[in-house]
């Protein structure tokens, strides 16, 4: 089939297609819609919900704009194609987890494909693994405490005394 053939084929087949509304490509949802400014994909106008310091997952918008690769690299000003951009990468050196969990997390309208190998994150104290996107530990000096060893090092944060064992 020639080019101009294929095309015209494709714009015939465009035009018969009845999406319907417009959807949220996280959620599904078809009201209250706005653009992302970093990749232009509709997403649910609904930051407005997030309530401060709640660390809640509740708006489409928001969670993409600060939990993927796609919004990170948009928000730095990086040019190109945040799947293969070199900045962002050096920017998650230090947690290559985090870097993984931001380009593959369901807050993406398309995956990071490959994503690098990491070993996993364990607490300083005790050993247990930490998922650094759950949150819940702490971190000082370049280590990491889990919620339960945190106490130990941050009695004052926790209200906790040290004991000598993890909880």
């Amino acid at each position: 089939m020639s080019t101009r053939k294929l095309k015209a084929f494709k714009n015939a087949a465009r035009s018969q297609a009845s999406p319907g509304p417009p959807r949220c490509g996280l959620c599904g949802k078809t009201g209250n819609l706005t653009r992302t400014e970093c990749c232009d994909q509709w997403i649910c106008d609904d930051e407005e919900n997030y309530v401060l310091f709640s660390y809640a997952r509740n708006s489409c918008y928001r969670n993409h704009d600060r939990y993927t690769l796609c919004g990170f690299h948009y928000n730095e000003g990086h040019s190109g194609d945040w799947k293969t951009c070199e900045k962002c990468r050096k920017s998650f050196e230090h947690e290559l987890e985090m870097y993984v969990y931001y380009g593959t997390n369901e807050y993406n309208f398309e995956k990071l494909r490959n994503p690098p190998k990491y070993k996993p994150t364990r607490c300083s104290r005790c050993g247990v693994v930490i998922v650094l996107s759950e949150g819940g530990y702490s971190t000082r000096g370049g280590k990491h405490f889990c919620g339960a060893c945190m106490h130990i090092d941050f009695p004052d944060l926790t209200g906790l005394r040290d004991s000598g064992e993890c909880l």
